[in-house]
Protein backbone atom coordinates (compact mmCIF):
# COMPACT_ATOMS: atom_id res chain seq x y z
CA UNK A 1 0.00 0.00 0.00
CA UNK A 2 2.74 2.54 1.06
CA UNK A 3 4.71 1.85 -2.05
CA UNK A 4 1.60 2.33 -4.08
CA UNK A 5 0.95 5.02 -2.94
CA UNK A 6 4.09 6.60 -3.29
CA UNK A 7 4.34 5.31 -6.79
CA UNK A 8 1.00 7.36 -7.68
CA UNK A 9 2.04 10.53 -5.81
CA UNK A 10 5.20 10.50 -8.31
CA UNK A 11 2.80 10.81 -11.22
CA UNK A 12 1.30 13.81 -9.50
CA UNK A 13 4.24 15.15 -9.63
CA UNK A 14 5.58 14.70 -12.57
CA UNK A 15 6.94 17.19 -15.38
CA UNK A 16 8.88 14.87 -17.10
CA UNK A 17 10.85 16.78 -19.93
CA UNK A 18 11.94 14.51 -22.38
CA UNK A 19 10.21 11.03 -21.79
CA UNK A 20 8.67 9.13 -19.70
CA UNK A 21 8.01 7.55 -16.04
CA UNK A 22 19.14 13.83 -7.84
CA UNK A 23 20.73 13.68 -4.97
CA UNK A 24 19.34 14.80 -1.50
CA UNK A 25 20.29 18.00 -1.47
CA UNK A 26 20.91 20.26 1.45
CA UNK A 27 18.79 23.86 0.17
CA UNK A 28 16.33 25.39 1.42
CA UNK A 29 13.01 24.20 1.34
CA UNK A 30 10.37 26.21 0.92
CA UNK A 31 6.68 25.55 2.41
CA UNK A 32 4.65 23.66 0.66
CA UNK A 33 1.17 25.14 -0.68
CA UNK A 34 -2.87 24.60 -0.67
CA UNK A 35 -2.38 24.97 -4.90
CA UNK A 36 -5.51 24.93 -7.31
CA UNK A 37 -4.21 24.38 -10.42
CA UNK A 38 -6.33 25.54 -13.24
CA UNK A 39 -6.19 26.34 -17.08
CA UNK A 40 -3.52 28.98 -16.69
CA UNK A 41 -2.73 29.79 -20.48
CA UNK A 42 -2.31 33.45 -20.22
CA UNK A 43 0.94 34.65 -21.67
CA UNK A 44 2.67 36.25 -18.43
CA UNK A 45 3.63 39.91 -19.02
CA UNK A 46 6.74 41.07 -18.43
CA UNK A 47 8.98 38.07 -18.62
CA UNK A 48 11.97 38.15 -20.12
CA UNK A 49 12.70 34.58 -21.67
CA UNK A 50 16.04 35.43 -23.22
CA UNK A 51 18.64 32.80 -22.97
CA UNK A 52 15.66 30.45 -22.07
CA UNK A 53 16.92 27.49 -24.48
CA UNK A 54 13.37 25.67 -23.58
CA UNK A 55 12.05 27.82 -25.98
CA UNK A 56 14.88 28.28 -28.41
CA UNK A 57 13.70 26.93 -32.15
CA UNK A 58 17.07 26.74 -33.28
CA UNK A 59 18.01 23.88 -30.35
CA UNK A 60 14.96 22.03 -31.09
CA UNK A 61 15.77 21.90 -34.52
CA UNK A 62 19.39 20.91 -33.70
CA UNK A 63 17.75 18.25 -30.83
CA UNK A 64 15.05 16.97 -33.05
CA UNK A 65 17.46 13.44 -33.78
CA UNK A 66 18.33 13.58 -30.53
CA UNK A 67 14.84 13.03 -28.77
CA UNK A 68 14.22 10.83 -31.81
CA UNK A 69 17.60 8.67 -30.95
CA UNK A 70 16.64 9.36 -26.99
CA UNK A 71 12.67 7.75 -27.21
CA UNK A 72 13.83 4.93 -30.32
CA UNK A 73 17.01 3.62 -27.59
CA UNK A 74 19.67 4.70 -29.54
CA UNK A 75 21.57 5.68 -26.28
CA UNK A 76 25.14 6.51 -27.68
CA UNK A 77 24.28 9.18 -30.75
CA UNK A 78 21.95 10.82 -28.39
CA UNK A 79 24.44 11.16 -25.72
CA UNK A 80 26.80 12.46 -28.15
CA UNK A 81 24.09 15.17 -29.72
CA UNK A 82 23.84 16.17 -25.79
CA UNK A 83 27.11 16.57 -24.97
CA UNK A 84 28.09 18.68 -27.89
CA UNK A 85 24.97 20.71 -26.24
CA UNK A 86 26.75 21.06 -22.90
CA UNK A 87 29.85 22.30 -24.52
CA UNK A 88 28.09 25.50 -25.58
CA UNK A 89 25.57 25.82 -22.23
CA UNK A 90 28.19 24.21 -19.97
CA UNK A 91 26.28 25.93 -16.89
CA UNK A 92 22.82 25.22 -18.30
CA UNK A 93 20.66 22.73 -16.68
CA UNK A 94 19.25 21.36 -19.97
CA UNK A 95 22.30 19.54 -21.07
CA UNK A 96 22.07 17.84 -17.73
CA UNK A 97 19.01 16.75 -17.81
CA UNK A 98 18.78 15.44 -20.94
CA UNK A 99 22.03 13.26 -20.09
CA UNK A 100 20.24 12.35 -17.37
CA UNK A 101 17.01 11.23 -19.46
CA UNK A 102 19.16 9.20 -21.34
CA UNK A 103 20.35 7.39 -18.54
CA UNK A 104 16.99 7.09 -17.25
CA UNK A 105 15.67 5.26 -20.30
CA UNK A 106 18.37 3.10 -19.79
CA UNK A 107 17.15 1.70 -16.69
CA UNK A 108 12.95 1.90 -17.54
CA UNK A 109 12.60 -1.07 -19.35
CA UNK A 110 13.71 -3.25 -16.68
CA UNK A 111 13.61 -0.81 -13.44
CA UNK A 112 13.78 -3.23 -10.52
CA UNK A 113 17.03 -5.00 -11.86
CA UNK A 114 18.83 -2.42 -13.81
CA UNK A 115 20.65 -0.75 -11.02
CA UNK A 116 24.37 -0.06 -12.46
CA UNK A 117 23.03 3.10 -13.93
CA UNK A 118 21.66 4.91 -10.58
CA UNK A 119 24.50 6.84 -9.04
CA UNK A 120 25.07 8.42 -13.15
CA UNK A 121 21.37 9.21 -13.44
CA UNK A 122 21.11 10.80 -9.75
CA UNK A 123 24.39 12.79 -10.63
CA UNK A 124 22.94 14.40 -13.52
CA UNK A 125 19.52 15.39 -12.12
CA UNK A 126 21.66 16.15 -8.68
CA UNK A 127 23.44 18.83 -11.23
CA UNK A 128 20.82 19.65 -13.67
CA UNK A 129 19.08 21.03 -9.96
CA UNK A 130 22.39 22.68 -8.90
CA UNK A 131 22.55 24.87 -11.89
CA UNK A 132 18.43 25.44 -12.57
CA UNK A 133 18.72 26.73 -8.71
CA UNK A 134 21.58 29.26 -10.01
CA UNK A 135 19.39 30.24 -12.62
CA UNK A 136 16.08 30.60 -9.99
CA UNK A 137 18.23 32.31 -7.55
CA UNK A 138 18.94 35.45 -10.13
CA UNK A 139 15.76 35.52 -11.46
CA UNK A 140 12.48 34.55 -9.43
CA UNK A 141 10.66 35.02 -12.72
CA UNK A 142 12.57 32.37 -14.62
CA UNK A 143 10.19 30.14 -14.98
CA UNK A 144 12.18 27.79 -17.27
CA UNK A 145 15.06 27.07 -14.25
CA UNK A 146 11.30 26.08 -12.39
CA UNK A 147 10.87 23.82 -15.20
CA UNK A 148 14.17 22.31 -14.79
CA UNK A 149 13.74 21.98 -11.00
CA UNK A 150 10.68 20.57 -11.38
CA UNK A 151 11.61 17.87 -13.44
CA UNK A 152 14.29 16.83 -12.19
CA UNK A 153 13.17 16.61 -8.91
CA UNK A 154 10.48 14.48 -9.95
CA UNK A 155 12.51 12.32 -11.83
CA UNK A 156 14.85 11.73 -8.34
CA UNK A 157 11.84 10.72 -6.64
CA UNK A 158 10.48 8.08 -9.44
CA UNK A 159 14.04 6.25 -8.99
CA UNK A 160 14.34 6.59 -5.19
CA UNK A 161 10.45 5.49 -4.89
CA UNK A 162 11.68 2.18 -6.60
CA UNK A 163 14.62 1.74 -4.55
CA UNK A 164 12.44 2.41 -1.69
CA UNK A 165 14.07 5.31 -0.46
CA UNK A 166 10.80 6.84 0.70
CA UNK A 167 12.55 9.70 2.95
CA UNK A 168 13.88 10.80 -0.65
CA UNK A 169 10.76 10.49 -2.71
CA UNK A 170 9.04 13.34 -0.02
CA UNK A 171 11.83 15.46 -0.22
CA UNK A 172 12.23 15.11 -4.28
CA UNK A 173 8.66 14.68 -4.54
CA UNK A 174 7.55 18.55 -2.30
CA UNK A 175 10.31 20.39 -4.44
CA UNK A 176 8.73 19.37 -7.59
CA UNK A 177 5.40 20.23 -6.64
CA UNK A 178 6.78 23.42 -5.18
CA UNK A 179 8.75 24.41 -8.44
CA UNK A 180 5.89 23.32 -10.59
CA UNK A 181 3.31 25.83 -9.10
CA UNK A 182 5.73 28.51 -9.35
CA UNK A 183 6.06 27.81 -13.57
CA UNK A 184 2.17 27.74 -13.93
CA UNK A 185 2.25 31.44 -14.82
CA UNK A 186 4.18 30.59 -17.80
CA UNK A 187 1.94 28.09 -19.52
CA UNK A 188 0.96 30.32 -22.13
CA UNK A 189 4.69 30.95 -23.25
CA UNK A 190 4.96 26.86 -24.13
CA UNK A 191 3.07 23.18 -24.00
CA UNK A 192 5.94 22.27 -22.28
CA UNK A 193 4.97 23.75 -19.21
CA UNK A 194 1.24 22.27 -19.11
CA UNK A 195 2.76 19.26 -18.91
CA UNK A 196 3.08 18.45 -14.90
CA UNK A 197 0.14 20.18 -14.20
CA UNK A 198 -1.82 18.38 -16.49
CA UNK A 199 -0.96 15.07 -15.03
CA UNK A 200 -1.60 16.55 -11.78
CA UNK A 201 -5.31 17.53 -12.51
CA UNK A 202 -5.97 13.88 -13.85
CA UNK A 203 -3.77 12.07 -11.16
CA UNK A 204 -5.29 14.18 -8.11
CA UNK A 205 -8.82 13.26 -8.61
CA UNK A 206 -8.00 9.46 -9.23
CA UNK A 207 -5.76 8.95 -6.40
CA UNK A 208 -8.35 10.43 -4.62
CA UNK A 209 -11.33 8.32 -5.58
CA UNK A 210 -8.89 5.17 -5.70
CA UNK A 211 -7.53 5.69 -2.23
CA UNK A 212 -10.69 7.45 -0.37
CA UNK A 213 -8.71 6.87 3.30
CA UNK A 214 -5.68 9.27 1.81
CA UNK A 215 -8.06 12.44 0.93
CA UNK A 216 -7.15 13.84 4.50
CA UNK A 217 -3.48 14.27 2.98
CA UNK A 218 -4.24 15.34 -0.14
CA UNK A 219 -6.10 18.48 1.09
CA UNK A 220 -2.11 19.86 0.82
CA UNK A 221 -2.29 18.36 -3.03
CA UNK A 222 -3.60 20.37 -5.73
CA UNK A 223 -7.00 19.66 -5.91
CA UNK A 224 -7.51 18.26 -9.42
CA UNK A 225 -9.68 18.35 -12.60
CA UNK A 226 -9.91 15.24 -14.85
CA UNK A 227 -11.45 16.20 -17.93
CA UNK A 228 -9.24 19.72 -18.07
CA UNK A 229 -5.86 16.87 -17.14
CA UNK A 230 -7.04 15.00 -20.42
CA UNK A 231 -7.31 18.36 -22.41
CA UNK A 232 -4.22 19.97 -21.20
CA UNK A 233 -2.41 16.44 -21.94
CA UNK A 234 -3.73 16.52 -25.34
CA UNK A 235 -2.01 19.44 -25.91
CA UNK A 236 0.94 18.60 -25.00
CA UNK A 237 0.84 15.31 -26.42
CA UNK A 238 -0.09 17.12 -29.82
CA UNK A 239 1.73 20.15 -29.61
CA UNK A 240 5.20 20.42 -27.04
CA UNK A 241 8.38 19.02 -28.69
CA UNK A 242 9.96 17.61 -25.89
CA UNK A 243 7.58 16.49 -23.63
CA UNK A 244 5.05 15.36 -26.50
CA UNK A 245 5.82 12.05 -26.50
CA UNK A 246 5.96 11.62 -22.50
CA UNK A 247 2.58 13.19 -23.00
CA UNK A 248 1.26 10.44 -25.53
CA UNK A 249 2.79 8.11 -23.09
CA UNK A 250 0.19 8.56 -20.19
CA UNK A 251 -2.64 9.72 -22.97
CA UNK A 252 -2.31 6.41 -23.93
CA UNK A 253 -2.45 4.81 -20.55
CA UNK A 254 -5.32 7.05 -19.37
CA UNK A 255 -7.25 6.54 -22.28
CA UNK A 256 -7.29 2.89 -21.52
CA UNK A 257 -8.51 2.93 -18.45
CA UNK A 258 -12.33 3.63 -19.82
CA UNK A 259 -14.10 1.19 -22.54
CA UNK A 260 -15.15 4.32 -24.23
CA UNK A 261 -11.93 5.02 -25.48
CA UNK A 262 -10.20 2.18 -25.80
CA UNK A 263 -9.71 2.14 -29.64
CA UNK A 264 -8.26 5.56 -29.17
CA UNK A 265 -5.87 4.32 -26.83
CA UNK A 266 -4.73 1.69 -29.02
CA UNK A 267 -4.77 4.51 -31.67
CA UNK A 268 -2.06 6.62 -29.61
CA UNK A 269 -0.26 3.33 -28.64
CA UNK A 270 0.04 2.66 -32.69
CA UNK A 271 1.28 6.01 -33.45
CA UNK A 272 3.72 6.26 -30.67
CA UNK A 273 5.28 2.93 -31.49
CA UNK A 274 5.15 4.12 -35.33
CA UNK A 275 7.03 7.35 -34.30
CA UNK A 276 9.83 4.97 -32.23
CA UNK A 277 9.83 1.61 -33.47
CA UNK A 278 12.78 0.21 -31.40
CA UNK A 279 11.70 1.64 -28.08
CA UNK A 280 11.04 -1.69 -25.73
CA UNK A 281 8.76 0.06 -23.25
CA UNK A 282 6.96 1.28 -25.96
CA UNK A 283 6.23 -1.59 -27.97
CA UNK A 284 5.93 -4.19 -25.01
CA UNK A 285 3.27 -2.09 -23.33
CA UNK A 286 1.20 -1.56 -27.10
CA UNK A 287 1.33 -5.15 -27.75
CA UNK A 288 -0.40 -5.84 -23.92
CA UNK A 289 -2.88 -3.10 -24.83
CA UNK A 290 -3.54 -5.02 -28.50
CA UNK A 291 -4.08 -8.07 -26.21
CA UNK A 292 -6.22 -6.59 -23.61
CA UNK A 293 -8.38 -5.15 -26.19
CA UNK A 294 -8.69 -8.30 -27.90
CA UNK A 295 -6.26 -7.37 -31.35
CA UNK A 296 -4.79 -10.78 -31.28
CA UNK A 297 -3.33 -10.95 -34.81
CA UNK A 298 -1.93 -7.08 -34.28
CA UNK A 299 -0.19 -8.41 -30.78
CA UNK A 300 0.88 -11.43 -32.75
CA UNK A 301 2.74 -9.61 -35.12
CA UNK A 302 4.17 -7.20 -31.99
CA UNK A 303 5.27 -9.77 -30.24
CA UNK A 304 7.37 -11.99 -32.53
CA UNK A 305 9.13 -8.37 -33.42
CA UNK A 306 9.77 -8.54 -30.22
CA UNK A 307 11.38 -11.92 -30.02
CA UNK A 308 13.23 -10.96 -32.37
CA UNK A 309 14.90 -7.65 -31.98
CA UNK A 310 15.76 -9.53 -28.43
CA UNK A 311 17.11 -12.37 -30.18
CA UNK A 312 19.23 -9.15 -32.15
CA UNK A 313 20.39 -8.18 -28.73
CA UNK A 314 18.62 -4.56 -29.58
CA UNK A 315 18.44 -2.44 -26.27
CA UNK A 316 15.80 -2.81 -24.09
CA UNK A 317 14.71 -6.18 -24.98
CA UNK A 318 15.26 -7.90 -22.63
CA UNK A 319 13.86 -10.80 -19.98
CA UNK A 320 10.81 -8.31 -19.36
CA UNK A 321 10.85 -8.00 -22.90
CA UNK A 322 10.81 -11.43 -23.77
CA UNK A 323 7.61 -12.72 -20.76
CA UNK A 324 5.47 -10.44 -22.45
CA UNK A 325 5.53 -11.31 -25.85
CA UNK A 326 5.96 -15.18 -25.06
CA UNK A 327 2.63 -15.24 -22.87
CA UNK A 328 0.77 -13.36 -25.52
CA UNK A 329 2.02 -15.97 -28.38
CA UNK A 330 1.19 -18.79 -26.13
CA UNK A 331 -2.15 -17.40 -25.06
CA UNK A 332 -2.70 -16.62 -29.20
CA UNK A 333 -1.22 -20.34 -30.59
CA UNK A 334 -3.37 -21.99 -27.67
CA UNK A 335 -7.01 -20.02 -28.05
CA UNK A 336 -7.06 -18.72 -31.87
CA UNK A 337 -4.40 -20.55 -33.94
CA UNK A 338 -5.18 -23.84 -31.96
CA UNK A 339 -1.33 -25.37 -31.72
CA UNK A 340 -0.86 -26.76 -28.87
CA UNK A 341 2.49 -27.72 -28.97
CA UNK A 342 3.53 -23.93 -30.16
CA UNK A 343 1.45 -22.96 -27.25
CA UNK A 344 3.45 -24.72 -24.65
CA UNK A 345 6.66 -23.87 -25.84
CA UNK A 346 5.84 -20.21 -25.20
CA UNK A 347 4.58 -20.72 -22.25
CA UNK A 348 7.91 -22.52 -21.22
CA UNK A 349 10.10 -19.63 -22.86
CA UNK A 350 7.61 -17.41 -20.49
CA UNK A 351 8.60 -18.97 -17.61
CA UNK A 352 12.22 -19.34 -18.36
CA UNK A 353 12.17 -14.77 -19.09
CA UNK A 354 10.30 -14.92 -15.66
CA UNK A 355 12.38 -16.83 -13.71
CA UNK A 356 15.54 -15.17 -15.34
CA UNK A 357 14.72 -11.43 -14.11
CA UNK A 358 12.97 -12.82 -10.91
CA UNK A 359 9.09 -11.99 -11.63
CA UNK A 360 7.83 -15.40 -9.96
CA UNK A 361 4.88 -13.79 -8.46
CA UNK A 362 4.17 -11.66 -11.91
CA UNK A 363 0.56 -12.92 -13.46
CA UNK A 364 2.05 -13.84 -16.92
CA UNK A 365 4.35 -16.73 -14.97
CA UNK A 366 1.43 -17.97 -12.87
CA UNK A 367 -0.84 -17.81 -15.96
CA UNK A 368 1.89 -19.42 -18.47
CA UNK A 369 2.13 -22.29 -15.44
CA UNK A 370 -2.33 -22.74 -15.81
CA UNK A 371 -2.32 -22.77 -19.17
CA UNK A 372 0.24 -25.36 -19.23
CA UNK A 373 -1.23 -27.38 -16.42
CA UNK A 374 -4.57 -27.01 -18.63
CA UNK A 375 -2.25 -28.45 -22.08
CA UNK A 376 -1.30 -31.57 -20.07
CA UNK A 377 -4.92 -32.33 -18.20
CA UNK A 378 -5.97 -32.31 -22.40
CA UNK A 379 -3.14 -34.69 -22.91
CA UNK A 380 -4.27 -36.48 -19.65
CA UNK A 381 -0.61 -36.41 -18.31
CA UNK A 382 -1.25 -35.95 -14.50
CA UNK A 383 2.33 -35.95 -13.49
CA UNK A 384 3.09 -32.93 -15.85
CA UNK A 385 0.07 -31.28 -14.56
CA UNK A 386 0.79 -31.41 -11.30
CA UNK A 387 3.84 -30.39 -11.93
CA UNK A 388 2.41 -27.00 -12.73
CA UNK A 389 -0.61 -26.96 -10.35
CA UNK A 390 2.13 -27.52 -7.81
CA UNK A 391 3.96 -24.14 -8.63
CA UNK A 392 0.62 -21.83 -8.84
CA UNK A 393 -0.34 -23.84 -5.25
CA UNK A 394 3.10 -22.67 -4.27
CA UNK A 395 3.21 -19.22 -5.64
CA UNK A 396 -0.59 -17.87 -6.07
CA UNK A 397 -2.50 -15.66 -3.99
CA UNK A 398 -4.25 -17.91 -1.60
CA UNK A 399 -8.16 -16.61 -2.02
CA UNK A 400 -7.39 -16.56 -6.05
CA UNK A 401 -9.21 -18.80 -8.64
CA UNK A 402 -5.76 -20.55 -9.77
CA UNK A 403 -5.01 -21.62 -6.28
CA UNK A 404 -7.93 -22.97 -5.30
CA UNK A 405 -8.29 -25.08 -8.77
CA UNK A 406 -4.65 -26.31 -8.27
CA UNK A 407 -5.01 -27.14 -5.06
CA UNK A 408 -8.17 -29.27 -6.33
CA UNK A 409 -6.79 -30.78 -8.74
CA UNK A 410 -3.76 -31.72 -6.42
CA UNK A 411 -5.72 -32.90 -4.14
CA UNK A 412 -7.63 -35.05 -6.37
CA UNK A 413 -4.46 -36.72 -7.48
CA UNK A 414 -2.52 -37.52 -4.72
CA UNK A 415 1.46 -38.62 -4.94
CA UNK A 416 1.09 -42.54 -5.49
CA UNK A 417 3.95 -43.86 -3.14
CA UNK A 418 6.39 -46.47 -3.89
CA UNK A 419 5.31 -50.05 -2.82
CA UNK A 420 8.52 -51.42 -3.17
CA UNK A 421 10.56 -48.95 -1.24
CA UNK A 422 7.09 -49.68 1.29
CA UNK A 423 7.96 -52.67 1.47
CA UNK A 424 11.93 -52.70 1.81
CA UNK A 425 11.43 -50.31 4.21
CA UNK A 426 9.25 -52.65 6.79
CA UNK A 427 12.63 -55.06 6.11
CA UNK A 428 15.01 -52.73 6.94
CA UNK A 429 16.48 -53.70 10.19
CA UNK A 430 17.05 -50.85 12.41
CA UNK A 431 20.83 -50.15 13.56
CA UNK A 432 21.80 -52.39 16.67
Amino acid sequence: MKRDFYYILLLLLFPLLVNAQQADTLRREVPIRNIEIENVDVLPSAVDTKGWLLLDKGIQTELEGAVQNLYNFKYDKAEKQFRSLRRRYPQHPMPYFLMGLNTWWKIMPNVAQTKQYDQLFLAYMDTAITYAQRLYDNDPHNYEACFFLSAANSFAARLQGERHNWRRVTVSSKRALDYLSLSQEANGLSPEFLFGQSLINYYAVWLSDTYPLLRPVLLFFPKGNQQLGIQQLRNVASNAFYTGPEANFFLMKILAEDPATHKEALEVGKNLLKQYPDNAYFERLYAMLCFNEGEFWECEKVSKDILDKLNRGLPGYEGTAGRYATYFLGWVMQNKVRNAEKACDYYQRCIVFAESTGEMESGFYLYANLNLAHLAKAKNDTRMAKQYYGVIAERAERKSDMCREAHAYLKRNPEKRNPDRSAAAQLRKPDE
